[in-house]
């Protein structure tokens, strides 16, 4: 019997695989397109229906010199890229450059890559999806259109390196709307009044305040809040009514590749970046104690919360096993009804439940554990019974206005006894009767002001993409990463901010090319692409409507942008010729250069002072910094000549206790200033 070859696109994927096939079969990895638009020009032939000119991608020669030296020796090859259209247009170029026939079942399957599996889809092959390869094709031809025309305009008008890709342009723009809104934004002033009374156990109720005799009511003024506490000074409250009910929740549904993004920034800090790169590895493979090479979560790009029949069963048998027939609820697969959701592969799920993260954690990394423990406890969770708590609302009266209490008692854990990271604090309210009055012993009034909406952090973009349509599961990521990396948006903490070149950007591109930076342009486009992969349209005619469009906007552009100018002139000195710097944008950021360049080739890091003087120095000034892994610490402008760090901004006082430096620290109740001393315990008030 002759050997069989299987192409994938990892070399981890390929190890992986290797393993389950055996002797009869060669598993060699492409590591990714093997062919691709030239990067020299636009490889686009306009004129002959937007014919793409491909190429072989530079320095892949010897990759694809062995897959055809195998192939060649093969008696049958297999393509088994990766389930969706970017793999499906790597199957397609691999049989172009092999010689094979797209028509004959040369193309393999798998969402998960577990011996099963995989031994199931080689023996159930089927032809190339040409559909699938045409939502691609399309898809690359129109972000190389836009990015090619447009981005030599950025190029001239403000400087080189800078590019105007589709979704990118557009994700900017959210970014920078939402700015603006932050700036725009005009507080409005409202109360909130608490009330404590006593029962006659002394036993205190926390009220809030509801209404009046007329419905809920909001208190807006402090003369509102002072005409209600002259009217119930010195007053009871009266039990009105006591409300009490089974109140259940039910457990969220299995990740989507957003849904994970989000959860993982939420839950684990991580970014969107870091997330895919983790379940990446979960999915290609992981070796674990006594089971070898075995891959550990489903197909990572998804959008769908689709759970498999065979899926379900396993949940079934393991929750009903280890938790009890009570803690099973049937898992109801929802109908395709948004038109946004794909719905090609299943939710992201482990491959196997009975593999738990607990017994698997000594052969997982420590990040690696964490998400596949959200991976794992989220699938497991969704098929499990709701939580059931019994509710309580009191409502009582003072004069004519009304107050309530809430109190809750959790009466069956149900899902959270494995998915409980929005734990719900039991408050269990006193013992009371309606009529019964109580004494007042507290009124607590307490003035608020409407806050701006929340600047973007990577999980609430990713959340906005996938809401308005803007792109799909496997482009969320790149796409952040490329605005970061373009400079267009930077990065404090968890927390995404417009940059200057990227308000500018995005100006440009309002003014000129308003039509390809329109959320609701760009989640059509990404409609019509489906369209393409259902074969309802070619991908050739949406080209075609845009092109024309498109061509006139870059020449009006071209004549009505004037020159940007970014180079901000500074203070600082040019230790070669001893001119002054000015701030230039590069490939890491902003830098100080000579204003005689190239005349004079003087560069210096452009440091970003706090306006605080060094604590050890007192020469240097703090100025923030930032570690080889991108953490942010502060340091002494004078380095290396004054060692002084700290990870915590100082801000320029020293604590009256001890003398050493006061620091602003951050954490989830937001910001205070405290002692850098560890052992000592002063904070500021």
């Amino acid at each position: 019997m002759g050997k069989n070859l299987v192409i994938v696109e990892s070399p981890a994927k390929a190890k992986t695989i290797g393993k389950f096939l055996g002797k009869n079969y060669i598993v060699k990895a492409s590591v990714g397109h093997i062919r691709d638009l030239p990067k020299s020009k636009m490889g686009v032939d306009v004129e002959n229906d937007f014919e793409p000119q491909y190429i072989t991608i530079r320095g892949k020669g010897p990759v694809v010199n062995e897959i055809k030296k195998e192939a060649k020796k093969a008696d049958k090859v297999y393509l088994a890229t990766d389930p969706d259209r970017e793999g499906e247009a790597i199957s397609w170029h691999l049989a172009y450059l092999l010689g094979l026939d797209e028509k004959e079942n040369i193309r393999i399957e798998f969402n998960e890559i577990t011996k099963e599996a995989i031994k199931k889809a080689i023996k159930n092959p089927r032809k190339i999806d040409i559909n699938l390869v045409d939502a691609q094709q399309g898809r690359r031809v129109l972000d190389r259109l836009v990015g090619y025309k447009i981005s030599p305009i950025l190029w001239a008008k403000i400087r080189k390196g800078l590019s105007a890709g589709r979704v990118q342009s557009v994700t900017t723009k959210l970014v920078c709307d939402r700015e603006k809104e932050i700036e725009a934004f005009e507080p409005e002033e409202y109360w909130s009044l608490n009330l404590k009374a006593k029962t006659k156990e002394k036993k205190t109720i926390d009220f809030k305040f509801f209404g009046n005799t007329d419905g809920k009511m909001d208190i807006k003024t402090n003369e509102q809040v002072e005409e209600i506490l002259r009217k119930i000074e010195k007053k009871d409250l009266e039990i009105e009514k006591i409300e009490t009910k089974e109140r259940k929740r039910s457990s969220q549904k299995p990740f989507t590749t957003s849904l994970l993004q989000q959860d993982a920034a939420n839950r684990l800090s991580y970014a969107t970046k870091k997330t895919m790169m983790i379940a990446q590895q979960l999915y290609e493979g992981i070796d674990i104690k006594g089971k070898g090479t075995t891959g550990l979560v489903t197909y990572i790009r998804t959008d769908s919360q689709r759970i498999s029949d065979e899926a379900q069963e396993q949940g079934k048998d393991f929750i009903k096993e280890k938790y009890g027939e009570k803690y099973y609820k049937p898992y109801v697969n929802a109908s395709k009804k948004n038109k946004k959701v794909q719905d090609a592969h299943e939710c992201i799920r482990p491959t196997s439940i009975s593999l738990t993260p607990e017994t698997i954690k000594d052969s997982l990394s420590k990040d690696q554990y964490k998400l596949y423990k959200l991976i794992w406890d989220r699938f497991t969770a969704s098929m499990m019974s709701d939580a059931l708590y019994d509710s309580q609302t009191i409502t009582g009266k003072v004069d004519e206005y009304t107050f309530k209490a809430s109190g809750s008692k959790m009466k069956f854990d149900g899902f959270t006894k494995v998915y409980n990271y929005s734990a719900q604090e039991e408050v269990i309210l006193p013992t009371v009767e309606e009529g019964e009055k109580l004494k007042v012993s507290k009124l607590e009034p307490k003035q608020h002001f409407t806050q701006p909406p929340p600047r973007y952090s990577e999980a609430s973009l990713v959340k906005t993409l996938e809401e308005r349509g803007i792109g799909r599961p496997s482009t969320y990521s790149p796409t952040i990463s490329t605005i970061l990396q373009r400079g267009y948006v930077s990065k404090k903490g968890n927390v995404l901010y417009p940059t200057e070149l990227g308000f500018i950007v995005t100006e440009i591109m309002e003014e000129n090319f308003d039509k390809f930076v329109d959320v609701d342009f760009t989640a059509e486009m990404e409609g019509k692409l489906d369209k393409v992969e259902d074969g309802d349209i070619r991908w050739q005619d949406i080209i075609s409507e845009l092109y024309n469009p498109l061509e006139n906007a870059v020449e009006k552009a071209v004549e009505n942008i004037e020159k940007i100018v970014l180079e901000e002139e500074t203070d600082e000195i040019c230790d070669i010729c001893g001119s002054s710097m000015v701030v230039k944008f590069g490939r890491f950021g902003k830098f100080l250069a000579c204003k005689n360049y190239p005349e004079c080739k003087g560069t210096k890091p452009m440091l970003e002072k706090i306006g605080v003087k060094c604590p050890e120095c007192e020469d240097g000034e703090v100025i923030l910094r930032k570690s080889k892994k991108g953490r942010v610490f502060y340091g002494c402008s004078k380095f290396p000549n004054c060692k002084f760090v700290s990870w915590d901004r100082p801000v320029g006082e020293n604590c009256p206790k001890c003398d050493s430096i006061l620091v602003s620290v951050k954490n989830k109740s937001g910001e205070k200033i405290k002692c850098s001393n560890k052992e000592c315990d002063y904070e500021k008030e």
